[in-house]
């Protein structure tokens, strides 16, 4: 790996952070609150929240297996995605490789961020060789990005040519493991003391089912996350999404609960889709949804919006034409869709 101070930009490296009123007396006992021109009325929510998030990094690293330093808390993945081009990506002259198709705000903020984007197709079972990951690098490439469970395909991406890639690079490679709950692939985030260059996302949208309080994390080197720490807005995260994630990390047994029912509902959905005269092809799937290639995709979407069921049409993506992809809900929900799409002529 190239040294971190190489990698990021010189403006962020030097940047002095701002300093917020909790972080000047950390470790100190305090009862008497004069420092942050708060209100002192409406308790609780009238104090400003942690802006380390101290409590809840320790619940998350007991669920997760990383240590509390290793962990970033963003508002939703959607910042933790944001802040490599922030620290790593000189605007107007840096760039990033990227399996196409794939999430497609890793390209968005590349878009926001004045950083060229550089996709690598997939091949037809939706898989990549580090090989053609590496051949589209050049010495202004600074992140490489990897979705697995991959979104929109829904297959996890061969693991060996995954280390290949963290291995052989030499500069940040990013894997987004939203998906790894419904997955029986061995997570790399359990791997971060081994490749410094690896940062892995999560989020408590997918599985954990709190899609609504905007939680994601990065697990990376305590390096990396001192610099996302510089660079992220002081109170980031809320006082009631931590609140509420510290609830939901309680509840360890009903979410594998819901795991478990889904893959069940999963399996049961992606078989009865073979058997629709509508549907052409179900691809394999390792996460909470599947891809389907369907005879019409964009006549049978407007059918399921007349009908009030919402899928998602991706038949603009590279790769996944006349495809729709169907998130697993509840059996009932599964079970309307389904005969919905077979009364659909």
């Amino acid at each position: 790996m190239t040294p971190l101070e190489k990698l990021t930009r010189p403006n962020i490296w030097s940047l002095a952070p701002y300093s917020s009123a909790r972080n000047e007396y950390a470790g100190k006992t305090a009862r008497v609150f004069l420092d942050a021109n708060e209100n002192p009325y409406n308790s609780p929510l009238n104090r400003y929240p942690d802006p380390l998030q101290e409590e809840l990094k320790q619940a998350i690293s007991n669920q997760k297996g990383v240590p509390a330093e290793n962990i970033f808390l963003g508002n939703g993945s959607d910042e933790a995605i944001d802040l490599p081009y922030r620290c790593f990506c000189q605007p107007g002259k840096d760039n990033v490789v990227a399996i196409e198709p794939t999430y497609g705000m890793y390209k968005v903020c590349a878009d926001i961020n004045d950083t060229e984007y550089r996709p690598v197709l997939l091949d037809e079972q939706f898989q990549f060789t580090a090989e053609k990951l590496l051949a589209a690098c050049d010495e202004h490439t600074k992140i490489i990005w990897l979705c697995s469970p991959n979104n929109p395909t829904g297959n996890n991406l061969n693991r060996e040519e995954m280390v290949k890639v963290i291995e052989q690079f030499e500069g940040i490679v990013i894997v987004d493991e939203a998906y790894s709950d419904f997955s029986r692939q061995k997570p790399l985030r359990h791997e971060l003391s081994q490749h410094p260059n690896l940062i892995v996302l999560n989020t408590m949208s997918k599985a954990w089912g709190c899609a609504a309080i905007r939680l994601g994390m990065a697990f990376a080197s305590k390096e990396i996350i001192g610099l996302f720490n510089k660079v992220k807005y002081p109170y980031n995260v809320n006082l009631l999404t931590q609140q509420k994630a510290l609830e939901i990390l309680k509840d360890k047994f009903e979410v594998e609960k819901w795991v478990s029912i889904l893959l069940q509902e999963r399996g049961r959905l992606m078989e009865a889709f073979r058997m629709l005269p509508v549907c052409k092809i179900v691809y394999p799937s390792d996460a909470n949804f599947f891809l389907a290639k369907m005879t019409d995709a964009q006549r049978i979407y407007d059918y399921l919006v007349d009908e009030g069921i919402i899928v998602r049409n991706r038949s603009r993506i590279q790769l996944c034409q006349n495809c729709l992809r169907i998130t697993i809900g509840t059996r009932s929900e599964n079970s309307e869709l389904l005969g919905a799409l077979r009364r659909f002529r």
